[in-house]
């Protein structure tokens, strides 16, 4: 794990062989870097280094610290009211509410869009975000005018968890490279259900069943809280599921 995520600390010298490189995509930096001009990318927080070469972006991997929307972020966030063509949109407590076009649903009108109302959950991309303007956001792709998983997140529940268990559970591959497989084994035990992660450290979890919820919802915080992990969360799964039977 050392030798794939190197801990670095803030302001020290990242060596140019631990950044990806893409033929066509732009490097992307996440959460815990900095740019400086002309080339230099720089730490500002401690924490492992992580890269996706998939998508040719690197961040810092840690749990402190407070949510900085980053664009391309997914989000999940709370309605907070609703003006004449947007809503406002909370998505942490300590920052402004960020914007999301009444339109910017998949195949909404004025006459079709969603009715949101005052507390409505929303399962968003940040668009824009930066030092000088309130972030804003989308719940359909630019490019292909689908959803694609984005939109109101109607009943379930929504639950706290750190920004880095957050980004481990987004990984691509995050049982192998995040160390988290307490959903797949929940799943692997029968239970029916539904999440979203949001970067900013939310997880909403749905299900007809309001006790699958609630034990799914357990079952991640415990894991974050007690930084539990692979063979210690399939411990805890068996444990919730033989409590809940």
């Amino acid at each position: 794990m050392a030798t794939e995520h190197p801990l670095v600390l803030p302001g020290d010298t990242i060596d140019p062989s631990l950044i990806p490189t893409h033929k066509k995509q732009p490097l992307r930096l996440g959460p815990g870097l900095r740019h400086v001009p002309p080339s230099t990318i720089l730490p500002t927080v401690a924490g492992q280094l992580v890269t996706d070469l998939r998508k040719n972006s690197m961040w810092v991997e840690y749990n402190g610290g407070r949510y900085i929307p980053s664009q391309g972020d997914l989000v999940i966030g709370q309605v907070a009211r609703s003006a004449t063509d947007l809503y406002f949109v909370t998505i942490t407590p300590y920052t402004a509410n960020a914007s999301l076009p009444h339109l910017s649903f998949e195949g909404a009108s004025k006459k079709t869009r969603p009715q949101l109302l005052p507390g409505a959950l929303v399962y968003a991309r940040v668009t824009l975000a930066n030092r000088h303007m309130d972030p804003e956001l989308e719940c359909v792709s630019a490019t292909t005018g689908k959803a694609e998983g984005l939109g109101p997140l109607a009943g379930g529940m929504a639950f706290d968890v750190s920004l880095g268990l957050a980004r481990r559970l987004l990984m691509a591959r995050s049982r192998e490279e995040g160390g988290v497989e307490v959903l797949e084994q929940l799943g692997a035990e029968g239970l029916a259900f539904e999440t979203a992660v949001g970067r900013n450290g939310r997880v909403w979890v749905g299900s007809d069943s309001p006790k699958t919820v609630v034990l799914v919802g357990r079952a991640l915080t415990e894991t974050d809280e007690k930084a539990l992990g692979v063979e210690q969360q399939r411990k805890l799964v068996k444990k919730l599921i033989r409590e809940m039977r």
